[in-house]
């Protein structure tokens, strides 16, 4: 037998970087590069579109080895190769009886760990009978009162076995409390106890702006529920750093990086304070990182995260073996969306699939109709099973850091983590993160991103399939969950009157867990942990990158609901459906996605046709698409002949260029086009037509 091998790379020259810029220039035809193939981030990175061993040290690589300083490339020197990833799903069902059925099925079809997130009211500190609650009772979270509440939601799960990580916000130590009360009460040895109480008072102070106490007495209540954890349950962590408050309100990832980092210092020093040592009190921390559908940029996120927290243990002096970081990862809330929700199960596959890469040692996968009240079971399952498919079938997590050595991740990674280090020493320069709170400098730094990320977003340079591209006024609705909370809140108020007929010693987390034995109510538990002041701050508003073009539908549903349809415009296509589609297509994407509805009009080849057929629609508003040319020849008489018709306004889809002030005369009111701003376009169209305006042009 005659051996032969086939070399096809072999028979052609290598091929330069400098010949394949040659060939993007020609492709360019004079266009800019900077311009055409280079994108730019929040931060003012530059990514380019390719990338070469040039761009990232080979020999001596400083991301160094997975499970070794820095830890850029992983915890463990196994990463989730040997035992995947921890599933979590979060529970936020206000009734507990139900939340408890979600609980179960959740953990027996794959879940490794469960989310329990307090409704509104609890997360502030409040009893949901509270005056104060009436709004905030079972809105967004289990309504957790007591810890017969907590029992309920937990009955049957083994708490030896699957994880209990709680997001109680400023109740965290009385939350904590009710969970260890649990413990007790179910006979779980200290040794055995699971779990996450996740006090982040700080982060609760960004997203609300007020706590039930103090800030210096929340800080000092964190120490010591630290201390006391790390001394009585060695398998449960007491601390969380959430980037979420400062990702949600559209901060960059430095600036959610920097401000984690800060949170984390502030949160080292109030447990070293206690007598805990640095390397103790870093073990007691999880970081929880949001993670939007950009995937290389959630793999970065993560690496140099890890990489930046083990540089801070490393000037704290912290042994190398203490300065590997517990991260959990979660689909970030401001990419979900209301509109289209189905595409957000593409998102956070997307966010999930960057996880798994990352190394996140616990991955959420945010259900797909989040965004608009109760998950159904269909959409947790969805969830859930996007998460075994990464794990089982699609073996993400098999290989350990698979973005390692990556010209491209490897470059993007250093250039945030060294921006995150600059941005987080200002922070501390400046006083730290309780300052910048108190001040609100840092919810101004955040808010002038989201400006620049909304108006990226209303020029459609940041696409948002099914909202700013792409829109489906047809689309079906997607039922939710209805539930009455009115009913539950009153069904709650006699066992929590009854429970705060006296009030307990509390002082501690010991006699707080002996109070909560005792039924105390979570609100009394808060407020007899706190010294009777309030901790202020600027609250950073949250934000999703969807709202302003979604409030625009809002309003056109709304229309609809009064009128029967739509608000309409009628796209007047001049001449052969080749010449007119393409930018009819365009036309109908950017006025639908305000909720318009474009009603096409055919091959309309003369004037008398354009000026009938537009009648016929009846729409109070028209728009001109057609090809450069026909509009050369026929856009000033028709325009003409439809504003002496009675119409009342007249886009024209392209750019007048020479042909403006003709244009004009001739009764063409605006030009819609690529890089047009579109919110403000659409905004404009609604108060014309008389719908309700809502916000401001950014």
């Amino acid at each position: 037998m005659t051996e032969h091998t086939l070399a096809l790379a072999a028979d052609f020259p290598a091929a330069t970087q400098e010949d394949w810029l040659a060939q993007v220039t020609k492709a360019l035809n004079g266009a800019p590069f900077d311009k055409k193939m280079v994108t730019r981030t929040y931060e003012g990175f530059a990514i380019q579109p390719l990338y070469t061993r040039a761009d990232w040290p080979g020999d001596q690589d400083p991301a160094g080895f997975p499970g070794a300083t820095p830890f850029t490339r992983g915890a463990t020197a196994t990463g989730s190769a040997v035992a995947g990833w921890d599933v979590r799903q979060d529970v936020t069902h206000p009734d507990p009886a139900v939340a408890n059925k979600i609980v179960l099925s959740e953990l027996e079809r794959g879940a490794t760990s469960v989310g329990v997130r307090l409704d509104l009211a609890g997360r502030v500190g409040l009893d949901s009978d509270a005056t104060a609650a009436a709004d905030l009772a079972g809105a967004e979270g289990v309504m957790i009162g007591s810890l017969s509440d907590l029992e309920t939601l937990l009955a049957g799960v083994y708490l030896e076995i699957a994880p209990v990580s709680l997001e109680a916000g400023a109740a965290f130590e009385a939350a904590a409390a009710l969970l260890a009360a649990l413990w007790e009460r179910k006979g779980i040895a200290a040794g055995a106890a699971l779990g996450a109480f996740n006090a982040d008072p700080l982060g609760a102070l960004a997203t609300t702006g007020v706590l039930p106490m103090s800030i210096e007495r929340a800080l000092e209540r964190l120490g010591a529920l630290a201390a006391y954890t790390a001394a009585t349950w060695p398998r449960v962590t007491a601390v969380q750093v959430s980037g979420a408050p400062y990702h949600d309100g559209g901060a960059s990832e430095v600036q959610t990086l920097a401000a984690m980092l800060s949170t984390g210092v502030a949160y080292l020093r109030a447990m070293t304070a206690t007598g805990l040592d640095a390397g103790t009190a870093a073990r007691q921390i999880v970081f929880s990182l949001p993670l939007d559908a950009d995937f290389f940029t959630g793999i970065a996120k993560l690496r140099a995260l890890r990489r930046l927290w083990a540089r801070v243990l490393e000037a704290c002096g912290v042994p190398e073996s203490d300065r590997a970081m517990r991260v959990a990862a979660t689909t970030a809330a401001r990419m979900l969306t209301r509109r289209d929700p189905w595409v957000n199960m593409l998102r956070t596959t997307v966010a999930g699939f960057a996880g798994a890469v990352g190394g996140a040692d616990t991955l959420t996968v945010t259900p797909f109709d989040a965004a608009l009240g109760i998950s159904t079971d269909f959409a947790r399952r969805i969830a859930r099973n996007v998460q075994i498919l990464l794990m089982e079938e699609s073996s993400v997590g098999r290989v350990v850091d698979p973005a390692g050595g990556s010209w491209y991740v490897e470059t993007l990674t250093n250039q945030i983590a060294r921006e995150a280090w600059t941005r987080f020493q200002g922070l501390e320069q400046a006083g730290g993160m309780v300052n910048a709170l108190t001040e609100g400098t840092l919810a101004r730094d955040i808010d002038a991103t989201w400006t620049a990320r909304r108006k990226a977003v209303g020029l459609r340079r940041d696409a948002v399939t099914g909202v700013n591209e792409f829109p489906n006024l047809n689309e079906a609705p997607v039922e939710t969950e209805a539930v009455d909370l009115a009913a539950l809140r009153a069904a709650a108020a006699p066992r929590l009157a009854a429970a705060r007929a006296t009030v307990p010693d509390v002082a501690c987390a010991d006699t707080a867990i002996k109070a909560a034995l005792k039924g105390t109510t979570l609100g009394t538990l808060v407020a007899a942990l706190s010294d009777g002041m309030a901790g202020r701050a600027v609250a950073i508003k949250p934000h999703v990158v969807a709202e302003d073009f979604e409030a625009l539908r809002d309003a056109a549903d709304a229309w609809k609901a009064d009128k029967g349809q739509y608000p309409q415009v009628f796209l007047v296509t001049l001449g052969p459906i080749a010449d007119h589609t393409a930018r009819a297509t365009f036309a109908r994407n950017l006025f639908e996605a305000g909720g318009i509805e474009a009603v096409p009009g055919g091959v309309l080849e003369t004037v008398e046709d354009a000026v009938a057929a537009w009648q016929a629609s009846q729409a109070p508003v028209a728009a001109l698409c057609a090809t450069d040319a026909l509009y050369a020849e026929q856009a000033e008489a028709v325009a003409r002949a439809l504003k002496a018709a009675g119409l009342s306004r007249l886009y024209l889809a392209g750019k007048p260029g020479e042909a403006a002030e003709a244009w004009a005369q001739a009764g063409i009111d605006q030009y819609i086009h690529v890089g047009c701003d579109v919110l403000a376009t659409l905004r404009d169209l609604h108060a014309h037509l008389g719908l309700p305006v809502e916000g401001t042009t950014p």
